[in-house]
């Protein structure tokens, strides 16, 4: 079994060493990442946010890391894509603010990346971005949230999604898929659109039918009401794209020493939508605290377990939603199974899903 190191919110005394700053501070201490940055140029990627997003890392924990890594002897940077178009200065990730630049992983134009050739389906080009290549060291430093895509948000989806370039994120997004439309039998009656409870599908200009699959849940609603049969149900239920992420995800990682990422989940303002949306939306549970370790397999797979059903904050999904009836919270509210996401990082030797718990208080 794997190790990952968990520090709870849940506290004793109204102390500042019982907050979870402090326990993150100790979980640093206490994993034997300081010796692995020592003389590294250390890339710590995150997801900055836009908009009026406020659910991304709060830059204490940022600020905390940073100078973890420089009292360590490592240099390090703060990372993602399209950085400059994000203001991330807006939500306090600025230089002067965490202690270390805040760079475009892919420079500033967002032309500076190694390929590596894929063979998956519409996947062709894992587009390493190039400045996640040249470092030593990775710190893939993760908000834990909901993602209409795949279900699931962590740590895979922060280097899948964030350590490639346009190309290679557009070759994964055509990857989704789920439901196939037949024009010759479309009668443009418009009872898909009408059944639809999350706005995924319309008609384009040229009377195509179009599904946005981020917000498709697969309920079927506009299979059933189609009365001519027109849209049909597809096999492969979104795990191809699932499976491209974890074989994106591999292809970055084999770019870096063994033992040269490290990998954090912050489990706080859990919510239904990726950072990406430029908003953020109620919390889905309570904060939970901060999961880390060197098994990325391990900490996805704990992150997940930890977000449970039974403590939904009824105020995080949308009025009126109604939640699919089995499997995990994020398969009841996105219809994609956030555990096949977990499978497909184990089958292509990211690591195990079998892991121990290190509480550290």
């Amino acid at each position: 079994m794997s190790e990952v190191y968990f520090s709870p919110m849940a506290f004793s005394r109204y102390e500042a060493s019982e907050t979870l700053p402090e326990k993150f501070s100790r979980m640093l201490a206490a994993c034997g990442l300081g010796k692995a940055v020592q003389g590294k140029k250390v890339a710590i990627k995150m997801h900055v946010g836009s908009g009026v997003s406020y659910s991304t890392i709060p830059p204490v924990f940022v600020r905390k890391l940073v100078q973890f890594v420089q009292e360590n002897g490592g240099e390090c940077f703060i990372t993602d894509h399209y950085v400059a178009r994000r203001n991330p200065h807006e939500r306090g990730y600025s230089e002067a603010g965490l202690g270390c630049p805040v760079l475009d992983d892919c420079a500033y134009f967002g032309k500076y990346f190694y390929t590596i050739e894929a063979n998956y389906k519409k996947l062709r080009h894992v587009d390493v971005a190039g400045l996640i290549y040249d470092a030593d060291f990775m710190i893939d430093f993760s908000h834990v949230k909901g993602h209409g895509a795949c279900g699931y948000g962590g740590a895979c989806k922060n280097i899948a999604m964030g350590c490639v370039t346009d190309r290679t994120r557009h070759e994964l997004h055509s990857l989704e898929g789920g439901l196939l439309w037949d024009a010759d039998k479309c009668v443009h009656c418009n009872k898909c659109l009408d059944a639809c409870n999350h706005f995924a599908n319309h008609f384009g200009g040229d009377g195509a039918y179009h599904v946005n699959y981020h917000n498709c849940t697969l309920c079927q609603h506009c299979v059933k009401v189609c009365p001519t049969d027109a849209i049909t149900l597809d096999s492969h239920d979104y795990t191809d794209f699932q499976t491209g992420m974890a074989l994106c995800t591999k292809a970055v990682c084999d770019t870096f020493a063994p033992k040269s990422i490290f990998y954090i989940n912050v489990l706080t303002q859990i919510t239904a939508l990726c950072d990406c949306w430029g908003m953020t939306t109620p919390a889905l549970v309570p904060d939970i605290g901060i999961m880390s370790s060197w098994d990325m397999v391990s900490v996805e797979q704990a992150s997940v377990d930890a977000v449970k059903l039974e403590n939904l904050i009824p105020e995080g999904i949308p009025q009126g939603m109604e939640l699919k009836q089995e499997g995990h919270l994020f398969y009841r509210l996105h219809g994609k199974d956030p555990y096949v996401q977990i499978e497909k990082l184990e089958e292509v030797g990211l690591g195990t899903k079998d892991y121990t718990l290190t509480i550290i208080k």
